[in-house]
């Protein structure tokens, strides 16, 4: 059934109390963003206490008290106006906002809708006054330095919007959650949360470890990376989660530019791809992540609930979280000897449209507090470069290095050392476990052919050897492809193998996609294939399986795409099929071997799939095992 045509009206102007209402729908959408906009406006007047009071999940009753500057009597009919603030006078304000709020219409919008009174008190002042929110008098009152906002019955004049509301602990949850992201971002100010007159949470001005720990949890704080680089006018600080304490919900990510929580695809999608390779896909990674920056770079005057913003140059800000991210994420706990990280490129993973011109991203992402300490190993030089041998290579090869670095070790000799001895000079577990140097200790074992039992100074470490060495050469294909230094092992045989039709296609029509991932594979016949060339790093690996796993990877993420998009996955499923087995013997030296390359591994904690490579069992772990000490 159509609907009626309406009858010709004049064009009048709307009253101002039906504008406030119009308003108040984008402003105030329900009762979190009311606590929102008011928790904004004290942090603005400077309060370093701030309570929250709310009752039936803030629609029966909202009350937040502060200790800030307050506003004299005077100015208070203005503070309730429509478009008036004190945040902003003019365009170029506008463009520079330092504060949290500067809309001027957050206060009529939310008196236009409720029963609200405005108590402030200003140093000066004798007294404090009150207005109330529908007739706009001003009256003597009681109260301290600071400000107090009383909002009752919110939406009482606007049944059909009080109608969308839902239950009191649903609007609560919402709430206490906006609570929880105002008080993350401003440790310095403490925060007390009541709901129907019981105390709920309380946090003391305290530093921002603290803080997180406090609202995101122990299981956060025992499992995160502190992070704090700048480059040039940029800087990324707090807290990102390692990705064996990811969750199935991305709730737990708190992101801030200038002090304002904000939801920018720009920001998630940076954050997300520096995680792509050590966290499964359908898990989420938890992270506090503030971003400062000049506020001329940054328009937060998007929309009225001012959680969008738009980047003068998103692409400069997306590589610099990136890379700040990634490069956090790489000094995991297993990767003691670091080194001091390059300037900040495009990302070898990145989409066509993250890449700029050197000298641009150059100018604007100079690191600046990006440098790290340099460590020494015990093994010198012997760890730069490519000079690092693989674990493949010869046992001989590792005692050598074992013995340089010990010789002169009293065990050493061989009057200390037992004929069956792992030997080649290399330390014994129990010399090790006085040792910090190795974070992952001296091999013991191996159990059942799949762990590595070493043993450090904090205890036992198990490891899984296929995770770990699927990782170590993972990172070494990715640091090969980036400095165009795949290394190629021509066969002396070629392998050849029937392929169909659409393998050979892929393999004629990508020759140079193949030969700058290390493969020379060619067309014998319109059926069959030939292996020629393997990249070096794979050359232990069944050379027919690899062909055809790149041949697939190629054809399905799309031939010139494979590089840029998705190469990530195409260099994780050559570095599985690579790594050692499981029930494949391993000899203490090539065990130790292992666990030193992991220790000079970048993201050696997780394999590319994001499990965890290895777990610590410390010595109070196994002594209450066996009820030692009780």
């Amino acid at each position: 059934m159509n609907a009626p045509i309406p009858s010709f009206r004049a064009i009048l102007p709307l009253p101002d109390n039906l504008i406030s209402q119009i308003a108040a729908g984008e402003v105030v959408e329900r009762p979190s963003a009311v606590v929102k906009e008011l928790l904004e406006n004290a942090l603005d007047a400077g309060a370093n206490q701030i309570t929250v009071r709310l009752e039936q999940g803030g629609i029966k009753r909202i009350s937040i008290t502060d200790n800030g500057r307050g506003i004299a009597p005077e100015q208070l009919p203005l503070a309730l106006a429509r478009h008036a603030t004190s945040k902003i006078t003019s365009l170029y304000d506008l463009e520079n906002v330092a504060t949290l709020g500067f809309r001027g219409e957050a206060l009529a919008s939310i008196a236009s809708v409720s029963q609200m009174t405005f108590t402030s008190r200003t140093a000066e002042a004798p007294h404090a006054s009150e207005i109330d929110g529908s007739t706009l008098v001003v009256t003597p009152s009681s109260g301290a330095q600071g400000s107090t906002v009383n909002v009752q019955d919110l939406y009482f004049n606007t049944p059909a919007r009080r109608k969308f509301l839902k239950s009191d602990q649903t609007e609560y949850g919402h709430c206490a959650e906006v609570v929880r992201r105002i008080a993350l971002s401003r440790p310095d100010v403490a925060f007390s949360l009541t709901h129907n007159g019981k105390t709920v949470d309380h946090w003391m001005v305290t530093e921002s470890a603290k803080r997180s720990a406090s609202i995101l949890g122990t299981e956060f704080a025992e499992a995160r990376l502190a992070l704090d680089e700048s480059a040039g006018p940029l800087r990324l600080h707090g807290f990102v989660g390692l990705p064996t304490a990811s969750k199935a919900r991305g709730d737990a990510q708190y992101f801030y530019v200038n002090g304002r929580f904000v939801r920018d695809k720009v920001l998630m999608h940076a954050v997300r791809a520096a995680y792509q390779d050590v966290l499964h896909g359908d898990r989420f990674p938890s992270y506090v992540l503030a971003l400062d920056l000049d506020p001329a770079l940054v328009d937060v005057n998007v929309h009225p609930s001012k959680i969008e913003v738009r980047f003068r140059d998103s692409r400069s800000i997306h590589q610099f979280i990136y890379h700040a991210v990634n490069r956090a994420l790489a000094l995991t706990s297993a990767t003691s000897f670091g080194t001091t990280p390059a300037p900040l490129p495009a990302p070898s993973g990145a989409m066509p449209w993250m890449r700029g011109s050197a000298e641009h991203l150059q100018a604007i992402l100079q690191p600046q507090a990006a440098q790290q300490p340099q460590h020494q190993t015990a093994f010198g030089a012997q760890f730069r470069g490519n000079t690092y041998p693989g674990v493949a290579q010869s046992a001989s090869n590792y005692g050598a290095l074992f013995a340089d670095s010990h010789a002169n070790s009293p065990s050493s000799s061989p009057a200390n050392s037992p004929s069956h001895s792992p030997g080649f000079g290399m330390p014994t577990a129990q010399q090790a476990s006085s040792n910090d140097e190795f974070p992952l200790g001296f091999a013991l074992a191996q159990l059942h052919g799949i762990y590595i039992l070493a043993q450090n100074t904090k205890g036992l470490v198990l490891v899984d050897m296929h995770a770990a060495h699927e990782r170590i050469l993972y990172e070494q294909l990715k640091d090969a492809l980036d400095e165009n230094a795949m290394q190629v092992q021509p066969l002396l045989i070629p392998v050849t193998f029937y392929a169909d039709g659409v393998e050979v296609g892929t393999a004629e029509e990508n020759q140079e996609i193949l030969q700058s991932l290390g493969f020379d594979i060619a067309a014998m016949s319109p059926t069959t294939l030939a292996v020629r060339a393997v990249p070096a790093l794979l050359k232990n690996a069944d050379a027919q399986t690899l062909a055809r796993d790149v041949l697939r990877d190629v054809r399905e993420f799309g031939g010139s795409r494979v590089l840029v998009e998705r190469r990530n996955e195409l260099l994780g499923t050559l570095a599985c099929h690579t790594a050692v087995r499981a029930n494949r013997h391993l000899t203490v030296p090539e065990m130790n071997a292992l666990l030193r390359q992991m220790e000079a591994t970048d993201r050696a904690d997780q394999c590319n799939h994001g499990r965890p490579t290895w777990s610590q069992l410390a010595m109070s772990d196994l002594n209450k095992l066996f009820l030692r000490g009780q």
